[in-house]
């Protein structure tokens, strides 16, 4: 036992001897890093997710490929050829990198729940919006730090307006996470990542778009099939499907069902029948080659006060 407990601390293992009748020993957390021993199926795993991690813009890209080229070069041959027959791409998306460090500060204010206080790169109309200003400096309760299609986001809970926001954090510019206390709270629906996508939709529940139709397509089920989304498919025959689906808004529904190429008959609501009538309207006028500053919804625009995506005077 002794010289397993001497080897073990050669290697790097820290190692608690207790004396006495109820003695032993005890592995302690070191100050490095000691050599770990993995399963064939957790060496696998470990490679795979260093592989897809080089891609998680955390800011740990370099580290990641640093890390898997050691790993790989240990592993014995039968795992090494495990590892190359898992031939997948992690598709790269443009995203902004955000600093690892920045993420251990979030995640440190979420573990002692406390205030968060930062700038924030606001973007116009929406969390995925292109128009940026700096707005005053913000407070947030952190409560999950959650990564959804190459980006970070934090779900928080806003003391002030009594609400729950979401910020991007590569938009952040944090100043603190070392503010005022607070008490947990569970996000409505009690998931996050559903959360975080309902608020992507315009709504408050996850599997839910805030505007809902079914329609008949003239097309075949298994030509909509591929490209109903979240969408649920009924065929009717050879050449017709019931498609009950959803968007954010019921121009944005329309302009989706377009894109089918086919005859659409409304079964219901009455209000994406008026939707498709204002498409309608306005493709007729693009293809009569109208001006846009002509159209009465610019001739509206002039005669209203301007306005921000936020509704407030310019």
């Amino acid at each position: 036992m002794r010289r397993d407990v001497d080897r073990l601390r050669e290697l790097g293992y820290r190692v608690e001897a207790t004396k006495g009748p109820d003695g032993g020993y005890r592995l302690e957390a070191g100050s490095e890093l000691p050599p770990l021993l993995f399963d064939d199926e957790q060496a696998v795993a470990v490679t795979v997710a260093l592989r897809a991690a080089a891609l998680s813009s955390a800011g740990i890209e370099e580290a990641a490929l640093r890390a898997l080229a050691t790993v790989r070069q240990v592993m014995p041959a039968r795992l090494r050829h495990r590892y190359d027959a898992i031939d997948f791409t992690a598709a790269a998306e443009d995203r902004e990198p955000v600093d690892a460090a920045v993420l251990e500060a979030i995640s440190a204010g979420i573990r002692a729940r406390e205030e968060l206080r930062f700038d924030y790169v606001r973007v116009g109309g929406g969390i995925d919006s292109a128009s940026e200003e700096v707005t005053a400096p913000r407070r947030t309760q952190p409560h999950h730090l959650v990564a959804m299609s190459g980006r970070w986001y934090v779900v928080g809970w806003d003391a002030e307006r009594e609400d729950w926001r979401v910020y991007r954090v590569d938009r952040m510019r944090l100043r603190s996470h070392r503010g005022a206390r607070f008490a947990s709270r569970t996000v409505p629906g009690g998931d996050p990542h559903g959360f975080l996508r309902a608020r992507f939709r315009g709504t408050t529940d996850a599997d839910a778009w805030p505007c809902r139709a079914t329609v008949v397509v003239h097309a075949s089920a298994a030509r909509v099939l591929p490209f109903a989304s979240d969408g649920v498919v009924t065929p009717i025959d050879a050449d017709t499907c019931l498609l009950e689906t959803g968007a954010w808004s019921w121009p944005a529904l329309a302009a989706l069902l377009a894109r089918f190429d086919t005859e659409i008959d409304v079964v219901e609501p009455p209000e994406l029948s008026k939707a498709f009538a204002d498409l309608a309207a306005r493709a007729r006028r693009t293809a009569a080659g109208a001006s846009v500053i002509d159209s009465p919804s610019a001739r509206n625009r002039r005669g209203a006060d301007s306005v921000d995506a936020t509704g407030a005077p310019r």
